[in-house]
């Protein structure tokens, strides 16, 4: 990495990735050497892979003038008026320290590449519960990390995305709860990137053990900038025997963004995971939310929501894996498009020779808001057992004279009318989110429909 050109500028900021941007970024958080080699070996395999072979269209991100670390600067703290007042006034008028206060368990804040504040209530952390920022988490606790980091869930080598996560992540949340630990408070984490023409890489592992379970919720955000920027984060889920994990996820990038994501669980017998999921603003969305159902009568439940405006493709999913029998997946997907915007549905189940008894359900429901926008479907279903039940369900409708003249005959105005459509439309998947996250969910909606 040649910076004899720019010698005011650091390693930090440096556009651009090499093997010397890798190293600089391992020795900087003072990692151990298996860490060291696991991201050298994703990015060798990253410089090898072509860009993915479906989807939209991936050209405008521009991969070769990225910052692909951009460390904040800021020591990490438990409390917020330890922080600079720019950081602070980010976080309150997003609102994160009062949630904190009103009802969440613990808070982790990310900015940029580094987590810049993380607290636990103690009467989690008397129960053994660990909820720290993931390069924290790598150095108290190792051995776990070690286990369960990028091996089996999600292997480094699973995709372009995945291989540069690999090589470049930085931050994001390590959360383990004891066998039978039941936590009854969520866990938050906000994700905020605030530097132009970077790259955002945090990795999200979490694992809850037998009988235990946990909520996390995880808020995503960025300015708007004219440049491309990147969103490739990774998420692992780990849900042992009895276990039950709620995740839920409000992801609201800028117009420039690509969010490029990649999340899985690995749930096992009797165990249950569920996935909320609201996605809009960015320029191209590619996120499947995947459960692998790997032990008898496990489950998965994926909810879903996307809102594509002008310029926007929101190319997303849900996908479930049947490997045991008895196991079942329910998937619904809601998506919402206007101004030319595209959203697609692109989902998979899965179901193996040996998951007797699997049942599965799909449900796409598409709104679209005018003649210049498209809701597209693209369903896969592969089954090795014929003892099996799976249904798959799609609908497409636009908002019609009808109905619109019907709502203004009692009294409201066109765009009341189309704003009452949809809010009933997206209603499920607002229903299934805690109180204060539904108002947040619904407030982007009507922004979205207002621009």
């Amino acid at each position: 990495m040649d910076t004899k050109h720019n010698k005011e500028l650091t390693p930090s900021m440096l556009k651009g990735l090499s093997r010397e941007l890798v190293e600089y970024i391992s020795e900087h958080k003072g990692e151990p050497e298996w860490m060291r080699e696991k991201r050298f070996a994703a990015f060798d395999l990253y410089q090898k892979t072509p860009l993915p072979k479906f989807g939209p269209d991936l050209s405008g991100l521009d991969l070769p003038n990225l910052c692909y670390y951009a460390d904040p600067g800021v020591a990490e703290s438990d409390d917020w008026k330890e922080l600079p007042k720019d950081v602070i006034e980010t976080f309150e008028k997003l609102g994160i320290p009062k949630a904190e206060r009103d009802y969440l368990g613990g808070v982790g804040a990310q900015y940029d590449s580094g987590v810049v504040y993380h607290r636990l209530k103690k009467s989690l952390a008397d129960k053994g519960v660990i909820f720290e920022n993931m390069d924290t988490a790598l150095k108290k606790h190792p051995e776990l990390v070690k286990k369960y980091f990028m091996s089996e869930c999600v292997p480094a080598g699973d995709h372009k995305f995945t291989m540069l996560h690999g090589a470049v992540w930085s931050g994001g949340t390590f959360i383990y709860v004891p066998k039978g630990v039941h936590v009854e408070m969520p866990l938050q984490a906000y994700f905020r990137m605030n530097r132009p023409s970077s790259g955002q890489f945090e990795h999200t592992l979490i694992i809850a053990d037998e009988g235990s379970s946990v909520d996390y919720i995880e808020g995503c955000s960025a300015p708007r900038y004219n440049a491309s920027s990147l969103h490739a984060g990774c998420v692992e889920l780990f849900v042992l025997p009895g276990a039950r994990m709620k995740y839920s996820s409000i992801e609201n990038w800028s117009a420039n963004t690509y969010n490029l994501n990649t999340k899985r669980a690995l749930v096992y017998e009797h165990g249950s995971i569920e996935w909320l999921n609201g996605n809009m603003g960015s320029a191209v969305t590619m996120l499947y939310p995947s459960s692998i159902l790997l032990g008898d009568s496990a489950r998965t439940e994926s909810t879903g929501i996307v809102f594509a405006g002008a310029g926007q493709i929101q190319d997303v999913g849900a996908k479930a894996d049947h490997r045991a029998p008895n196991t079942t997946s329910i998937i619904r997907s809601k998506s919402v498009s206007k101004d030319g915007g595209i959203a697609e549905y692109r989902g998979m189940v899965k179901i193996a020779a040996n998951a007797e008894n699997a049942v599965s359900s799909v449900v796409c429901d598409s709104l679209i808001l005018d003649n210049k926008s498209q809701s597209n479907t693209y369903p896969a279903v592969k089954t090795h057992n014929d003892k099996v039940s799976v249904a798959h369900e799609a609908r497409v409708g636009r908002i019609g004279e009808k109905e619109i003249f019907y709502l203004k005959s009692r009294g409201y105005t066109e765009e009341e009318a189309i704003k009452l459509i949809v809010s009933g439309f997206v209603g499920p998947v607002i229903k299934a989110l805690p109180l204060e996250y539904a108002l947040e969910l619904n407030k982007l909606i009507e922004f979205e429909l207002e621009k």
